[in-house]
């Protein structure tokens, strides 16, 4: 299934993604340091959702709070818990 979500605390605006099976898959960011965000979507591309979820979640940028990658976990929270519900 496709998500789209709405960052908050973070360069990047919104991420967009897709979870089939319980892998990730298709990460992008709109907005933030593109190179750095590419990487953490190809990093990321066909592991497990929950794996990713427990290992960015946390990571901190400049004091933030927050960061591109726990923004991410966030995402992935939301969808799965959107995903348990409805299956």
């Amino acid at each position: 299934m496709h998500y789209h979500y709405k960052t908050s605390g973070t360069c990047s605006q919104y991420i967009d993604f897709d979870i089939d099976h319980g892998k990730v898959y298709n990460v992008t960011f709109q907005g933030g340091c593109n190179g750095n965000l590419q990487g953490i979507g190809r990093l990321v591309e066909g592991q497990d959702a929950r794996l990713v979820l427990e290992t960015l979640h946390g990571v901190d940028c400049r004091g933030r709070g927050t960061s591109c990658p726990d923004q991410l976990a966030n995402a992935l929270a939301q969808a799965l818990a959107h995903e348990e519900k409805n299956s």
